[in-house]
């Protein structure tokens, strides 16, 4: 028996053989043997047909996702799409065709190439995660043109833990579900569109185990544990009964949390805890929902921005707030204003900073292109005729940048009165506290805001000063640290002295270890992936305020993470062993 570390990106258990994936390279003829513009335009038609089932099989899966899922994820595979009938690539690729005498996948790969060396050139992070994307497009078509499409699952005959060095999205999305129980990857990460979607279509996932497909032979049994990031191959007979009544549990356990959807998430001794949702697009609003959001805590609205929409203009802002407005009909939004820089993309060649993550992002870029934050600014507003809405300004980190900020909100509602235009000119205006500073001064920042959110992903990375996408230094991205329970308490202490609101929208809000502390620290509003709120409304109802008021009171009392940790977890297992 032999235990793997990685990533888990989606929980579950998957008990079952292992099947190695090793999908060969496209094999690639790179000149037409016969000449002359009869065979050119063949070529041409051939390469047009292809385009076109390679955009059907996209169009299909998208379809597919959709009626499983949600618009949320299967307009990934529309993007997808959008992608292979960009006019000027494939004006590139016929062009190629007719003036190299290149065959059609020659063309295809040549073309595809230069896509590819564009974005390694952007010195990005979005940028380089979406290069596997291309790849998958790219492979996707290529396939169709010289008929290879990965036959090799299609002949399971029994359900199997898929092994692989990595997997695309669309390899992802057209698993045969019945057959593909889990799977385990050599390379990945976190925030991937993989896991995304594994997480989604609930597939049980590790990723990110370096050397899985050489530790594995193809037959061995293997347990895969999305939730605890583990791999175990050729367990004995104890550990595979030990984990076939754990996969049961967790079964019997998610149908059970269906029924809390529409009760209160209060505690046993009556206090109410307003749970929300983060989302990235409208769409996400009816799933979210559904799963029980009172509300949209925090709406990243940098999504809006991307390769295929690097400047979106002040209507597509509108249009897109106005769609979240209506879909909640009268429940809160809060939108983030743009969060752009660091790891997220820029609507503009890329500048290289030695660390991007201290450089010019979030605030202090939209402090730089006022053109954008004006525009995102009287969007907000022009929409908040609609429906109650809120502002959000990220990285806050000294009273100066506030007042900026508040300043250029204020010409905006100026110059949309002198307009005529029907606005709310009242809407609250809160700041994220994400960075030391903003903790530490926050009594500062709380006489001059409506309210807080605390943003806990970063607040850890800049406290601990842990890149948080660095998987080299993971371990020491620790969110039970002691600091970072100070900072959150000096935080909700401050906003309580002013009498203005504070939540969470961390993923701290949505890890069922750190509720109860958070709800004793004072965070009566949490706000996370829709996804986790029947659990985090679990642990709610399992608690008084008197006890996570205790838990707090003792965590402050520990000195070490892991120790944190360790306490915290037992204390949710005393609850609910199927939490974790």
């Amino acid at each position: 028996m032999e235990f793997r570390q990685g990533i888990g990106v989606s929980p579950g258990i998957a008990i079952a053989e292992a099947f190695i994936l090793d999908y060969e390279d496209v094999r690639i003829t790179p000149f037409r043997q016969d000449e002359g513009p009869e065979a050119c335009h063949r070529e041409v038609e051939r390469f047009e047909r292809g385009l076109e089932a390679a955009v059907g099989e996209m169009q299909a899966i998208s379809e597919r996702i959709q009626e499983e899922v949600g618009d949320a994820v299967s307009s990934m595979f529309t993007g997808f799409s959008a992608i292979l009938l960009d006019k000027k690539l494939k004006d590139d690729i016929v062009q190629k065709i007719r003036d190299n005498r290149f065959t059609a996948e020659y063309a295809v790969s040549r073309a595809f190439r230069k896509v590819k060396n564009m974005f390694r050139a952007k010195d990005n992070e979005f940028f380089a995660s979406r290069l596997r994307d291309i790849g998958d497009i790219e492979n996707r078509l290529l396939r169709h043109l010289v008929g290879e499409h990965g036959a090799g699952l299609k002949h399971l005959s029994s359900p199997v833990v898929l092994i692989a060095k990595d997997l695309s999205p669309s390899q992802t999305a057209t698993l045969p579900r019945d057959k593909i129980v889990g799977f385990a990857t050599d390379a990945g990460g976190r925030t991937s569109h993989t896991a995304i979607l594994a997480k989604s279509l609930g597939i049980p996932a590790v990723v990110g185990l370096k050397a899985i497909t050489s530790d594995v032979s193809g037959g061995d049994l293997v347990i895969l544990d999305g939730s605890k990031g583990r791999v175990i191959v050729a367990p004995d007979a104890t550990t595979q009964r030990d984990y076939r009544a754990r996969r049961q549990r967790q079964i019997e356990f998610a149908r059970g949390l269906d029924s809390l959807r529409d009760v209160p998430a209060e505690t046993l001794d009556g206090h109410l805890i307003r749970l929300q949702a983060n989302i990235e697009y409208p769409h996400e609003i009816p799933a979210a929902l559904e799963k029980g959001a009172q509300g949209i805590g925090l709406y990243r609205t940098e999504f809006l921005y991307g390769p295929d929409q690097p400047n979106p203009t002040e209507e597509d802002h509108f249009e897109a707030y106005s769609s979240a407005i209506t879909e909640l009909a009268g429940r809160p939004l809060v939108i983030r204003t743009l969060d752009l820089g660091a790891d997220k993309f820029l609507p503009e060649k890329a500048r290289h900073e030695a660390n991007p993550f201290l450089g010019s992002r979030s605030i202090r870029y939209c402090f730089e292109r006022i053109d954008l934050f004006k525009a995102q600014l009287r969007a907000i507003y022009r929409a908040s005729a609609l429906g109650p809405v809120s502002i959000m300004l990220p990285m806050i980190s000294a009273l100066s940048e506030l007042k900026k900020a508040r300043s250029v909100i204020q010409d905006v509602v100026e110059e949309l009165q002198r307009g005529n235009v029907r606005i709310d000119a009242d809407i609250d205006i809160g700041c994220m506290i994400e960075v030391p500073s903003a903790a530490i001064a926050a009594d500062i920042l709380a006489r001059e805001t409506k309210f807080f959110s605390i943003g806990t992903n970063d607040l850890v990375q800049y406290t601990l000063a842990v890149d948080r996408t660095n998987e080299r230094v993971a371990h020491l991205y620790q969110p039970a640290h002691p600091a970072v329970f100070r900072l959150i308490w000096q935080a909700v202490a401050a906003a309580h002295r002013e009498r203005i609101g504070v939540s969470l929208c961390g993923e701290l809000a949505g890890e069922v270890m750190y509720v109860i502390p958070l709800i004793g620290l004072g965070c009566s509003e949490l706000s996370m992936s829709s996804s986790q709120i029947p659990t985090v409304k679990k642990v709610i109802r399992s608690i008084t305020m008197r006890d996570a008021k205790r838990i707090v009171e003792r965590i402050f009392k520990l000195s070490d993470a892991r120790e944190t940790e360790s306490f915290l977890r037992e204390r949710v297992r005393q609850i609910e062993p199927e939490l974790l």
